[in-house]
């Protein structure tokens, strides 16, 4: 069975900037912004939220099946996922459209800025659920906001349960829309910026977003993240990583984790540890789809994670 990964792909245009945004930005000028950052390192990736979950999820050899849209230049990235053997049945080209483009520009503290061009991503609608066979779950992923809307009723009345992941999306929706997306959703997925915006849009309490879900993960980058479930909180520790290189695509490793565990049948914390496995294992390369480490990598570091949080656990309780 297929897990379908409904969201955008994009080409992403990454720049490092070598110091902090803070430094530039002065707060008594932020009516009147106007600033120019030197980024003399610069690359392009395959990325946008739907490649890059399913690329991580490809590599737990999880079956992805992506459904998005694309434009004319598509080729090199329908290129890339042949060879990742990810299935691209679901993806449309939009004729006379460019490929959604990200431009994001890191500082050193990992802060990010983003200015992002949809594209073919408009156009996520033209995709219907139902045309896909042998789906047991799903990710509704930042995509076009008709799509997402669409996508979303269709995993609905399909009785496919499915992880609602707003993300960068959630500027186009108002608090009432937002409580019908968690309503039908079986999982709601943020990160700690995120749930604070859906807290203010719904005026629903996390302990209360919580409740109207099988589980509510928040994602609170480098202090690990913490699970809403069965009536309560499990808090998953971050899996140090080998490096820190590049937090682009991290939160897509780590749904892609969640959703792996899912279709397992997992526990929550197991769940979490993989899902935050995969992100430690991300943030150590650059771009959202240049990590690769086999099946057999995943398990070693995962269970090395494993080992070092029980003895923390075993010292700390001693």
């Amino acid at each position: 069975m297929h897990t379908l990964i409904c969201g955008s792909l994009a080409f992403d245009t990454i720049m490092v900037f070598q110091d902090k945004f803070k430094n530039h930005i002065l707060p008594d000028k932020i009516h009147a912004l106007s600033v120019a950052f030197y980024v003399p390192e610069m690359r392009r990736e395959f990325g946008g939220t739907a490649g890059n979950i399913a690329y991580n999820l490809q590599l737990l050899e999880g079956n992805p099946l992506i459904m998005a849209t694309a434009g004319e230049d598509f080729g090199t990235y329908t290129q890339w996922l042949n060879k990742n053997k990810i299935n691209t049945t679901h993806i449309k080209t939009i004729p006379n459209s460019f490929t959604a483009q990200a431009f994001i520009t890191t500082d050193t503290d990992d802060n990010q800025i983003t200015a992002f061009h949809p594209g073919a991503m408009t156009e996520s609608h033209r995709n219907s659920v139902n045309d896909a066979a042998d789906v047991s779950l799903a990710v509704i992923a930042p995509d076009g906001r008709d799509g997402m809307f669409q996508h979303a009723r269709e995993c609905f009345e399909a009785k496919i349960p499915f992880l609602f992941d707003p993300g960068q999306g959630l500027p186009m929706f108002n608090g009432e829309e937002l409580l019908h997306f968690i309503e039908m959703a079986d999982y709601l997925a943020v990160n700690d910026y995120e749930s604070q915006i859906i807290q203010d849009k719904t005026g629903l309490s996390l302990d209360e977003l919580a409740q109207k879900v099988k589980a509510l993960i928040v994602t609170l980058g480098g202090k690990g993240s913490q699970i809403y479930a069965d009536g309560q909180r499990f808090d998953i520790p971050c899996v140090e990583a080998s490096e820190i290189i590049d937090p682009t695509g991290c939160g897509d490793a780590y749904r892609a984790g969640l959703l792996y565990g899912i279709s397992k049948g997992w526990d929550w914390p197991t769940c979490g540890r993989l899902a935050s496995t995969m992100g430690a294992i991300k943030i150590a390369s650059r771009g959202g789809q240049n990590h690769t480490p086999t099946r057999a990598d995943i398990e070693a570091i995962y269970t090395q994670a494993l080992v070092n949080q029980t003895a923390l656990t075993e010292g700390i309780t001693a």
